[in-house]
């Protein structure tokens, strides 16, 4: 398995090339959408890596502060927010467990395929470092907002699929009081050989057997407070 700690240090350009082909259908957005309206809202994202989610909400809310522990990341998403000619954003190096935000002053917390790494790196004490997480995104959150969390339901796969390492995490999100829902997210490349070298440079080698022509298919879940 790739060491998904050196690429998001060294490999910020090749991982933007990867995540840029997801979710062709354009699922994502839509099932944003169905938790809350997005028009004007102020936003703090957590773990946004190099822009993939910040840049599906920033044509439409009100401000988005976008938070990732690595500055190379960063450094792409900034370089692609600009490119698309939005100014309602704002970028800063923090960790989940604590944001430079003020308390009551988001209206949606975010974080896509990134808590879940609590989980990853922590395995012995990782239900800690969820509640911290969730806790400062409380923190911040203002009355009636939502927190929604973004992760895996299975790369290579047609129906949900949970990586064995995170189904206790997900129970334990249940189990605090989060509704979910899955949805498709499939990755769409330019050509076989692309869809092949950017599968096999995240997900390890098993992955390419997965890849259908230039499609690999992915399962995703959304998770929110109710």
């Amino acid at each position: 398995m790739p060491d998904h700690h050196s690429i998001y240090s060294q490999e910020a350009v090749n991982y933007e090339r990867l995540v840029s082909q997801e979710d062709h259908q354009g699922n994502i957005l839509k099932a944003i959408r169905e938790v809350l309206p997005l028009e004007g809202i102020d936003v703090v994202e957590t773990g946004a890596g190099t822009g993939r989610v910040t840049r599906l909400l920033a044509p439409y809310v009100g401000s988005i502060a976008a938070f990732d522990a690595s500055e190379a990341m960063l450094r792409v998403a900034e370089d692609s927010l600009s490119a698309g000619g939005w100014k309602n954003w704002r970028t800063g190096v923090a960790d989940h467990r604590s944001l430079p935000v003020e308390n009551a002053s988001a209206d949606l917390c975010i974080s896509g395929w990134s808590i879940c790494y609590l989980v990853d790196w922590n395995r012995s004490g990782w239900k800690a470092d969820v509640d911290q997480a969730l806790a400062e995104l409380k923190r911040i959150l203002r009355p009636g907002g939502r927190i929604i969390l973004i992760e895996t339901q299975g790369t290579g796969f047609t129906e949900p699929h949970a990586p064995d390492h995170l189904v206790e995490y997900y129970e334990y999100l249940k189990d605090a009081g989060f509704q979910s829902k899955w949805f498709r997210t499939d990755y769409a490349f330019k050509d076989e050989a692309e869809a092949r070298e950017l599968a096999a440079f995240f997900f390890g080698e098993e992955m390419v057997s997965k890849v259908e022509g230039i499609l690999l298919p992915e399962c995703t879940g959304l998770w929110w407070n109710i």
